[in-house]
Order: structure tokens, then C-alpha cells, then sequence
């Protein structure tokens, strides 16, 4: 009977010892009781456990990636020893309704109409002020209530005349926006206005990505819809309409054509003058994404007139740069010379001057059926997920850092740099189209969580610093984009009150006197006094689509891509059924692009261990 009580002794022991480490270290989640004492992960102090055994791997920890030689104690998330089996990483939220599940699991249908109320609402006090402040110029100031045109004063702040070409820029990008919100009388008006007033004859230097995304996607997806009644908005025709807006994005097309002249390897110059073609003091770099993501609305083009010359030049540049990616890595850089074809910016990412460029690819495979985009997609995406993608390998499972896309040199795959920019939060729902979910949900959780710390998006967040490197907030569209494209995926509430909080936050931020401000710092919230288009083309439209369940676009049989403008194409047959004599590739394929329901697995997308544990990285908790 002796070894009986040894026994039971050392059970009670170990149990002992075991409510001694847990109360310690706080390794346990929230009970959802109203204890005192909270208890929470803490990562930090299962690491100090460890003596040292740190998570070096590329694939499960990004956080030490850079600077390994930091003290045990500022490292965060690393990987959990093997002998602390995972259920009890996880159990608990498996069963018990935490602040997350009783935060996020619902969303009522009241408060859908309220918030696509209030979508609608911000849409048109930024609408209306450009209208009486400033139109026919091209943005608006919408802290002094005036109009803004290039900067002819100072020719090389590229920052605005990249962008504004005296052709009432806001006008046009917001076309399609009229209709989403159901607006047919004014979306009349505005094609009216852009047909008597708008001329590309002008003496203005623009950025050819810019003019093609803004402008020429947006004349075209505004002729479509008015003039084929079999798209998602019905029949919206209007009376005496001659294809003038399709006359005008020719015109504006032959304009650019230049950029693509003198160069020795078909990538086209960055800028041209709409007069004169391009000018004699252009630079000889381009960024990757300017170059290779004209494909879209350059395709569409030469299918609507019949002449392939506009399609043809942009899939020759888009091939340049194809040809030009690191035999080792299959990565790209981000900026290259047009005449050598050598790489200046050896960066590999997701962000600014590469991600619209992968992007286009994928659309342009769903427009055209052309299956040489599509086998360029899926290697650049294996590329992608093989050197950029940090963390563990699934999104919701296992141990480790949650998973997170860096930046990289295109020739070895090695770290560059610790900051991401916010124009990479488009890339969850890029991979929503291609069926990749459960990455779209961690990348956009980690977005998200971001979000929630500063109440905006900075231009670039220092994942190591848990710092903004750059502060301003321009009213970007990417996170509400891949939020509303994760929401139509998996229909999980949590998305509706991101989207809600996202509104909120630019609400209460943003307006100002005649409309919403760029925010020059995500901390103080202090504002410049500038409304770039997009925010009206696409940050309106996401969030008023996000809660508008009934919007034509959401009825059954509708098929349509946004461009990465947020225009509206839909899906076609015929431009499918075009081939040119020149293009050496064409495939008779009929793919069904769609999104599909997800399997709902979790009553939230992302398991609330892992919400916590982003939360921790960003600096909540």
C-alpha cells in the first residue's frame, strides 16, 4: 500500500507544479470569466523555458529572421518546444466563447443597412464637394474646398503630375461607382460631362500606369455597361450615345502608344507627354508593376475596336519582364533599366511597384483565356510562396509565426528589409480568386491587426519595430478590397465588422470641411489637404458592396473581374474569342472563374489563438 501513496504523492505533485507554471507564465488563454487575473499567451515566457532553443526556420519564424543576436526576451513567437503538445496551444478556444467569438460570430441585418447607409453617405459628401469645389479639375482639396490640376509650377513633383493630367480625373474614375450605388440619372450626367468636357489634347507629362488605370480602364468599363444590357446593372443605355467614351479611351490609348517606342527590350517608358509624346529628359527605369500591368485594359481595348496593336505591346512588355526574373528564384525585381534590361531594384515583394503586375496577370488569364498568362501566374505564385512567405505552413494549424510575405532579393530569396507597405493588403484577395483562402485569411488578419492599432493603414509598417517606417494614409482601397472579397468567399460576419470599423476609423479621422484628407500621420492623425480619386473609385465602392447583399453584382450569374482601379469588366465571351496573328499563344478555354462559399470550419476565420497571437506581434496585447 506504500507505492500507492508514493504514487498519488507525485500525481499531486506534478499537478502542483503544473497550476504553479501556468499561473506564472500565463500560458493559457482568456476563460472569458471576470477573474482578476487575466490570463493570456505569452510566447516570451515559453521561450525563456527553452533554455535558448530558438525557432530559426524560415518557414515557421519571420521574427528572428533579421536579427537574431537580440536578447531571448524581445523575440517574439517563436516555435514552442515539442514536448508541449499543441492541444494545449489551442483547446481552450475550441470550446469557450472568448471576447473574439462573442465579438466577431455576428452581424446583424439592421446593422448592414446602417453601415452600407453610411458607405453611401461618405461616397457622396466626397462625391458632391468635387462636383461643386472643384470639378472639372481633377482632385479635390477637400480641407479648403478647392480644385487641384497638375503641378505646372513645379514639373517634377512627379507625386501629383504623375497622377492628374488636367482631365478631370475624379469625374471618370468614379463612373461605375454611380451605378453600383444605383444612381443611373447621375452616372448619365457624369458620362455627359465627361463626353463635352474632357479632352486629352493637353500639354501634361502623366504616368503611363496611371492614365491606363484611372482613365482608360474606367472610359472602358463605363462603355461596356452602357452599352450591353446583359451585365449586372441591366439596361442603363443612354439615349444618343455613340460610342463616345470608347472614341476617347482610343484617343487616350494612342497617346500613351509612345512609351513603348525607342525602347530595346519593349518595356515602355514610364511617362509621356499627351502632346508630344515622350520626353527628351525621360528616364530610362521603370518600375515592374508600371510596365507589366497594362494588359487588362490594353486588351480590352484592341478587342472592343478590332485592333490588336494595344494588346500587343503590353504582352510584349509583360514577356520582357518575364524573361528578365532570377533563374534561381523565379523572382522578379522592382525596378528595371527599359534599354538593358538590367535590374536596378533587386527587390522582390508584394507591394509598391510589383503588385499590380502579378495581379494582371491572373485577371488577364480570367479575361482572355490566354493560357500563357496563366502559366506565368501560377509560377510567379510558387516563387512567391517558396522565398517570400515567412511562417508556419498552414494558417490555421501547427506552431510558429503567423504567416507573413517579405521582402526579399530576387536572386537569393535573403530578408532586404523589415517593413511591408500597405498596398501589399490587396494580395488576400488576389488569392481569394485563385482559391487560396486560408492564406487570404492570415495575411489579411495580420493587415487587420495593424489596422486596429493605428485606426488606418501607414504606407509602411516595420514588422521587426512594430512601428510605422512611414507614416501617411492616403485613403487606400487594398485592405476594404481584400475584405469584401474574403466576406463574398466565406460569408463569416467578422469581415462585416472589419469593414464596419474600417468606415468608422475614416469617418471620424478623415472628414474634413468639403469631403475626406489624407492622413499625414496614422499616430497625431494630423491630415493633408488632398482626395485622390481611388478613395471615391474604390474605398467607397468596397465598403458600399461589402454590406449591399442585394447589389446587382451579387445576383446569381453575374461574372465580372474589378480592375486593379476597382473598374467593373465583366467577364465576356468575346473577348475570349479573339486571337491575333502576331500572338503565338492562344487556347480555346472556357474557365468558370467564380468564388466559391469557403468551408466555414471555425465561427471565425482565423482561430482565436492565432488572433491573439498577430495581436501580440502589432503591439496590442
Amino acid at each position: 500500500m506504500q507505492w500507492r501513496s508514493i504514487v498519488v504523492g507525485l500525481l499531486v505533485l506534478r499537478v502542483a507544479l503544473s497550476c504553479v507554471l501556468w499561473l506564472a507564465f500565463g500560458l493559457g488563454p482568456s476563460w472569458g470569466f471576470n477573474f482578476p487575473i487575466k490570463f493570456s499567451f505569452n510566447l516570451h515566457k515559453i521561450e525563456l523555458l527553452k533554455n535558448g532553443d530558438m525557432a530559426t526556420s524560415r518557414t515557421n519564424a519571420w521574427s528572428q529572421n533579421v536579427y537574431d543576436n537580440r536578447d531571448h526576451q524581445e523575440k517574439t513567437c517563436s516555435k514552442i518546444s515539442e514536448n508541449i503538445p499543441k492541444k494545449s496551444y489551442l483547446s481552450f478556444f475550441k470550446t469557450s466563447r472568448d471576447e473574439y467569438d462573442r465579438k466577431y460570430s455576428s452581424f446583424s441585418d439592421a446593422l448592414k443597412i446602417k453601415m452600407r447607409g453610411m458607405a453611401k453617405d461618405m461616397f457622396y459628401f466626397g462625391y458632391d464637394n468635387y462636383m461643386k469645389y472643384a470639378f472639372p479639375e481633377d482632385e479635390l482639396n477637400p480641407i479648403d474646398c478647392e480644385g487641384r490640376g497638375p503641378d505646372v509650377l513645379n514639373p517634377s513633383n512627379i507625386n501629383i503630375n504623375d497622377v492628374l493630367g488636367n482631365y478631370s480625373l475624379t469625374l471618370i474614375d468614379t463612373l461605375d461607382t454611380l451605378l453600383v450605388l444605383g444612381n443611373v440619372s447621375e452616372f448619365h450626367r457624369a458620362v455627359r460631362l465627361v463626353i463635352d468636357t474632357v479632352s486629352f489634347d493637353k500639354d501634361s507629362t502623366v504616368q503611363v500606369f496611371e492614365a491606363n488605370i484611372r482613365i482608360l480602364g474606367s472610359l472602358i468599363s463605363a462603355h461596356i455597361l452602357l452599352t450591353d444590357p446583359r451585365h449586372p446593372f441591366g439596361d442603363v443605355g443612354l439615349e444618343g450615345y455613340d460610342d463616345e467614351l470608347l472614341r476617347l479611351a482610343h484617343d487616350l490609348a494612342v497617346r500613351l502608344l509612345p512609351a513603348f517606342e525607342n525602347t530595346s527590350t519593349g518595356i515602355p517608358y514610364p511617362r509621356v507627354n499627351l502632346k508630344s509624346g515622350v520626353p527628351p529628359d525621360s528616364i530610362n527605369e521603370t518600375c515592374t508593376a508600371g510596365a507589366g500591368s497594362l494588359l487588362v485594359e490594353f486588351g480590352i481595348l484592341s478587342r472592343l475596336i478590332g485592333d490588336s496593336t494595344f494588346e500587343w505591346v503590353a504582352r510584349r512588355a509583360v514577356r520582357a519582364l518575364w524573361s528578365l526574373r532570377s533563374n534561381e528564384t523565379g523572382l522578379l525585381g522592382n525596378v528595371v533599366n527599359i534599354q538593358t534590361g538590367q535590374w536596378v531594384g533587386k527587390q522582390s515583394g508584394l507591394g509598391a511597384g510589383m503588385d499590380s503586375f502579378y495581379e494582371y496577370l491572373l485577371k488577364s488569364y480570367i479575361l482572355f483565356g490566354e493560357k500563357e498568362d496563366y502559366r506565368m501566374f501560377i509560377a510567379a505564385y510558387k516563387s512567391i510562396q517558396s522565398h517570400l512567405r515567412r511562417g508556419r505552413e498552414a494558417c490555421n494549424e501547427g506552431e510558429g509565426d503567423p504567416p507573413l510575405y517579405v521582402n526579399v532579393n530576387m536572386f537569393n530569396g535573403q530578408i532586404m528589409n523589415t517593413w511591408i507597405d500597405s498596398l501589399q493588403a490587396f494580395f488576400p484577395g488576389l488569392q481569394v480568386l485563385i482559391g487560396d483562402v486560408e492564406n487570404a485569411i492570415c495575411l489579411h488578419a495580420f493587415y487587420y491587426a495593424i489596422w486596429r492599432r493605428f485606426g488606418a493603414l501607414p504606407e509602411r509598417y516595420n514588422w521587426q519595430l512594430q512601428a510605422p517606417d512611414v507614416h501617411f494614409y492616403p485613403l487606400r482601397p487594398e485592405l476594404v478590397e481584400s475584405t469584401y472579397l474574403l466576406y463574398q468567399a466565406t460569408k463569416n460576419p467578422f469581415y462585416l465588422h472589419v469593414g464596419m470599423h474600417i468606415l468608422q476609423s475614416i469617418e471620424k479621422d478623415t472628414k474634413v470641411k468639403c469631403g475626406y484628407a489624407t492622413l499625414h500621420h496614422v499616430v497625431d492623425k494630423s491630415k493633408e489637404d488632398r482626395m485622390e480619386s481611388f478613395f471615391l473609385s474604390e474605398t467607397c465602392k468596397y465598403l458600399y458592396l461589402l454590406f449591399d447583399e442585394d447589389n446587382p453584382l451579387h445576383k446569381s450569374g453575374s461574372r465580372y473581374i474589378f480592375t486593379t482601379e476597382g473598374h467593373i469588366v465583366p467577364i465576356d465571351l468575346r473577348f475570349r474569342e479573339k486571337t491575333w496573328e502576331e500572338q503565338l499563344y492562344f487556347y480555346n478555354s472556357r474557365p468558370s472563374p467564380r468564388l466559391c462559399l469557403y468551408e466555414r470550419r471555425f465561427a471565425l476565420p482565423l482561430k482565436s489563438a492565432y488572433m491573439r497571437q498577430i495581436d501580440h506581434m502589432v503591439g496590442l496585447s
